[in-house]
């Protein structure tokens, strides 16, 4: 009798799931065939054996174009999903996403309903090939808190310059491996076979980190570090994931993240890398509306790379140095062959251009090499230049260039001072503010070249000098290496990294390090000798407070004065200098007299392994501020550029909001910004620009021959908007 049962109850069972089944489907069939779309549209219904498929991602992509194109959704809470837009051409569509395998490719053209079939993975493990590169890389085991500091080589193989699980972290992430490509995706997780065979990973990762011409920098690197230990790290995590580790499964898109309409196109050329892209003013983001997209290409090539979004093409401006004997920034040797590209010397830049900015008429500022460092006479000691005569400057190894779309003149500035990246102040001289000064921070009144074209006149430096004293303003100082005398200011070395001008006239940087912070700098009436400093260190070891992150690198200002920052600890930080209790100089106030400043949001994806503390394993690179809404979050909207996650991480009234890029896998960049096309023609008239920033695009899913990309992130008023 019991048997019977259970047969009866399972023929019950089947033929109510037959139903229910059944009835989906005519729903869902019922659902494509009602969904409105025009003739450049595609849109259907997602499905798997399991139903529906929210949050997942649908991809067309086509080579028809000028350039390669392509274009993502993803799908809403019953499955569907429309592709807007579509220039005409005839594209590959498929769907990828967390939990699937990626669906057979099917063939088509705009203008049709296209329902797909979705394939469940049929493991964890191939499930885990789709997951952002940082949910792989948070299974690295790194060493425990008690085997710091380092005891050398003779020891635990650690370098007793890491001090602290925290410094070793920080130079895995924003101070070695990180700062230059993702650690995480297939290509860096295993030993690729072009490497070669190897007895064990340990002989492989010793053979990857000498490979090409980066193999001195990445074999220095980890000499820091402890190199055997390092190694060991890396091998270790190398050996786990071959013997079937996978991480834990990331959400699926969910809310507003289901409206995000992410746009690409190939751009540069595959042995090229880009560092950072700009589309606009960032004072103004109507500037430029519709208009071409420029690139840096930092160490890799000689030119810059242009995009022309609405007729899909990309192409260059060529460019140069003032002086002929300028070497490349890259040296040509290679301690071993790249598995890659072999013997061949692939970045030959002189240029070595960082970072690009828009004006107010949509000239293109870089910083860029221009002559050899040694720097000409009117900066040394003995120069009658107001800036040298109180701080003398010896060398600068990048300078800056200026390039105008409609003369096509591109015109050299060599400046006494380093550059790194640049920003446009908001006050009458359009002031251009830079980092990567070292010991100074360095300005270029464009007001003042503009009408004279004198480089000399028209730049300034200042030394970065603490009001210790009190008094208010700028007196005689004693130097970093001296204590702090209570009758006199005090020089510090907090070389800026990123710079931002904000709205009230102070210009902030942040300052990379352990724990690192961010820096005030106030110009003064005459910023060479009345310009002063305000440090405020990440609260580290500060009895006020317990240790919560560290070690800031790319930083931004909101519209308040507010500063944003990515840190090494897998945080994003803000600083709101209006909240400080105590005394802003004075003796005191050296770097820790502020903690009360500080708030940090841990960044959505897992810790790494054997770290206790709080963070992620994330390692973002730099953070930018969307002051004016170009992406439809809101105005001051803070945004990572989420290199673990491989996607822009924005913070939304104290939420995660994860724009991520699931093709091609490996999506890296280190800068963004926001434009405004036309602001009467809602979420289709803004948006976001970045650029893959890996200086390896070969580690990319697509493997060697992948072009850098340029991204367009657009945010819908829902899934379905067209």
């Amino acid at each position: 009798m019991a048997m019977t049962g259970i047969s009866t109850f399972a023929r019950v069972l089947g033929v109510a799931v037959f139903l229910a089944a059944s009835l989906a489907v005519s729903a869902w069939q019922l659902t494509a065939q009602t969904l409105a779309i025009d003739d450049d549209d595609l849109a259907g219904v997602v499905t798997s054996r399991s139903g529906p498929e929210a949050g997942v991602w649908v991809i067309a992509e086509t080579t028809d174009l000028p350039t390669r194109f392509a274009r993502i959704v993803v799908t809403d809470d019953e499955g569907r999903y429309v592709l807007p837009d579509l220039p005409r051409a005839s594209y590959q569509v498929w769907v990828r996403g967390y939990g699937l395998v990626d669906s057979p490719r099917v063939q088509t053209d705009p203008g049709r309903i296209l329902d797909l079939t979705a394939v469940v993975a049929p493991d964890l493990r191939a499930a885990a090939q789709y997951y952002p590169g940082g949910y792989w890389f948070s299974l690295l085991q790194v060493p425990g808190k008690d085997e710091f500091p380092g005891t050398g080589p003779e020891g635990n193989g650690i370098s007793p310059e890491m001090r602290s699980q925290a410094e070793w972290l920080r130079f895995t992430k924003s101070g070695g491996c990180l700062q230059c490509h993702a650690i995480g995706n297939k290509a860096t997780r295993e030993i690729p076979e072009a490497l070669g065979r190897f007895e064990t990973s340990l002989a492989g990762w010793d053979r990857r980190i000498e490979s090409g011409q980066a193999g001195a920098n990445m074999v220095s690197g980890l000499n820091q570090m402890g190199r055997q230990r390092a190694l060991a790290m890396f091998a270790s995590w190398t050996d786990r994931i071959a013997a079937g580790e996978v991480p834990s499964a990331p959400p699926r898109p969910q809310g507003v993240e289901r409206n995000v309409v992410i746009t690409q196109w190939d751009w540069v050329d595959p042995k090229s890398y880009l560092h950072d892209s700009v589309s606009t003013d960032r004072r103004n983001p109507t500037v430029n509306a519709h208009g071409l997209v420029y690139g840096a290409l930092e160490l890799s090539a000689d030119y810059t790379p242009v995009l022309d979004p609405m007729r899909h093409t990309a192409s260059r401006v060529e460019l140069t140095v003032r002086d002929p004997n300028t070497r490349p920034a890259s040296a040509p040797g290679m301690l071993e062959p790249s598995p890659y590209w072999g013997d061949e010397v692939i970045w030959t830049s002189k240029n070595n251009v960082h970072n690009p900015m828009l004006d107010e008429i949509g000239r293109l500022w870089l910083t860029s090499t221009v002559r050899p460092p040694d720097n000409p006479a009117f900066c040394r000691e003995g120069s009658s230049h107001p800036s040298a005569q109180l701080f003398p400057v010896s060398n600068a190894g990048r300078h800056l260039a200026m390039y105008d779309p409609r003369s096509g003149i591109l015109t050299h500035i060599s400046t006494c001072f380093s550059t790194h990246h640049l920003m446009f102040a908001e006050d009458a001289n359009n002031t251009l503010w830079t980092s990567g000064g070292g010991q100074v921070v360095g300005w270029l009144n464009r007001k003042m070249f503009d009408d004279t074209g004198d480089e000399e006149a028209a730049q300034g430096w200042t030394a970065l000098i603490l009001d210790t004293n009190g008094n208010g303003q700028r007196d005689a100082y004693v130097e970093p290496d001296q204590a702090v005398d209570p009758t006199m200011d005090k020089r510090v070395s907090t070389p800026f990294y990123a710079v931002a001008p904000a709205a009230d006239g102070s210009i902030w940087g942040s300052f990379q390090g352990s724990p690192g912070g961010v820096v005030r700098l106030t110009p003064g009436s005459n910023p060479p000798e009345t310009a002063l400093t305000e440090v405020f260190e990440v609260p580290w070891n500060n009895p006020r407070v317990p240790n919560v992150g560290y070690s800031p690198r790319g930083m931004d200002v909101d519209r308040d004065s507010v500063v944003w920052t990515a840190l090494a600890s897998g945080h994003l930080a803000s600083f709101d200098r209006r909240k400080c209790e105590g005394p802003l100089n004075g003796p005191d106030a050296t770097g820790q007299q502020c903690p009360e400043g500080w708030a940090f949001y841990q960044e959505p994806i897992p810790q790494l392994s054997g770290v206790t503390d709080p963070g992620s394993a994330e390692g973002s690179y730099y953070t930018w501020v969307d002051q004016f809404d170009t992406l439809g979050l809101g105005t001051n909207v803070p945004i990572n550029t989420g290199n673990g996650s491989e996607g822009l991480l924005a913070l939304k009234d104290g939420r995660w909001v994860v724009l991520r890029v699931p093709y091609p896998l490996g999506f890296y960049a280190k800068w963004m910004d926001g434009r405004i096309d036309d602001p009467n023609t809602g979420w289709k008239g803004r948006g976001l620009w970045a650029t893959t920033s890996t200086r390896a695009p070969f580690h990319m899913e697509t493997g060697q021959g992948t072009y850098p990309k340029l991204m367009h992130f657009q945010l819908r008023p829902d899934p379905l908007a067209r």
